[in-house]
């Protein structure tokens, strides 16, 4: 059956508290959800820690397994989990990003970065593991090399943005950088061959981009589409030509496909995007929205269309919408409100 036909409803499983401020971010371990593998996720929050989830295999019921702190001194923004779920590295309001062993159920901090001027917005691990992306409200985005013995170099610090730079988030399959910012654009960064790291695209005004902070971004699962969301009340969808990038052209450009407006009426701070296709949006409204890919009027190009609204998922503004790694169509939500919401979207029949 396609997604555009089927009957949803969004079924909450269950309200996580713990927090004592709002929550900021949430990942789920990439490593978890399979198998006979529990799925896991991590929340940080501005009460400065960050909390670890297990669902009981028994009881399907979420437990916090490990809270972290002590470490970071101020708000903890993001988190991200290294592909092979061994890691996680923290972002915070402190100038600093922590990086977390998980040995034999402890999380213990093996690094600590330290460079950007300011507040840590955001950090991002590339599909190998092998680097990091951090960036600031002091307008940079650093890349972080892997080294052995849990050592971490910095590679690059990339200045382009006029703005403090709310994400980075790495391409799914290739080693290509991209980071959105309050100067409401998206760059893209890449290698130029010799090493160094550079500009290569900014998606912005007039150039059917965002007139507002961009505040998320997400790809598909193919890695040819991307989400972006922002304050001006819009998510965009942009694609590119994945076999030309592919085939080591990092210059491949992202071309705006259609801009979804009208569904959210404040901020929208997070999108995600599904594994089968479903994309996941949050917003200051306190809502949820669901879209999908329309097959209607191809000729122009693809369009997509709303699939399911949650009006009061939260109490208050909802800052990450993130989906879960199993098959099941699991998602977590977080908010001011200080909660966490792991939910079902549901197929009635």
């Amino acid at each position: 059956m396609d997604l555009v036909d089927g009957n949803y409803e969004l079924r909450e499983i269950q309200k996580l508290q713990g927090h004592t401020d709002r929550v900021w971010s949430i990942a789920w371990n990439p490593a978890s959800g399979t198998g006979d593998i529990p799925p896991v996720f991590a929340s940080c929050s501005g009460d400065k820690t960050v909390r670890i989830w297990e669902q009981s295999p028994s009881s399907r019921f979420w437990d916090c397994k490990a809270v972290l702190e002590e470490t970071h001194t101020r708000t903890v923004r993001s988190c991200a989990w290294s592909p092979s779920g061994k890691l996680l590295a923290t972002a915070s309001f402190d100038a600093t990003t922590a990086v977390w062993e998980n040995i034999g159920g402890d999380f213990e901090c093996v690094s600590t970065l330290e460079g950007h001027e300011n507040e840590v917005k955001s950090v991002s691990w590339n599909a190998s593991g092998s680097l990091l992306a951090t960036c600031s409200r002091d307008k940079a985005v650093w890349i972080w090399e892997v080294m052995p013995g849990n050592e971490f170099e910095c590679v690059s610090v990339l200045q382009g943005h006029k703005q403090d730079v709310k994400m980075v988030k790495w391409h799914p399959t290739m080693d290509i950088l991209f980071s959105c910012s309050y100067d409401n654009t998206i760059k893209v960064w890449a290698e130029d061959g010799e090493g160094d790291w550079c500009c290569v695209q900014t998606l912005s005004e007039p150039n059917s981009g965002h007139t507002s902070t961009v505040w998320a971004l997400s790809f598909n699962a193919e890695g040819d589409k991307m989400v972006t969301c922002s304050d001006d009340l819009t998510l965009k969808i942009w694609e590119t030509d994945i076999g030309r990038m592919v085939s080591g052209d990092v210059r491949t450009p992202w071309t705006h496909v259609c801009t979804l407006s009208g569904y959210h009426d404040r901020t929208i701070f997070s999108v995600d995007w599904s594994r089968e296709g479903i994309i996941a949006s949050g917003a200051a409204d306190d809502a949820i929205r669901f879209f999908v890919e329309s097959k209607d009027g191809l000729v122009n190009g693809p369009t997509y269309k709303l699939l399911l609204k949650s009006e009061k998922a939260h109490d208050m503004d909802i800052n990450s919408v993130q989906w879960g790694p199993g098959e099941n169509r699991l998602l977590a939500s977080a908010s001011d409100d200080g909660t966490i919401k792991i939910w079902e979207l549901a197929t009635i029949s």
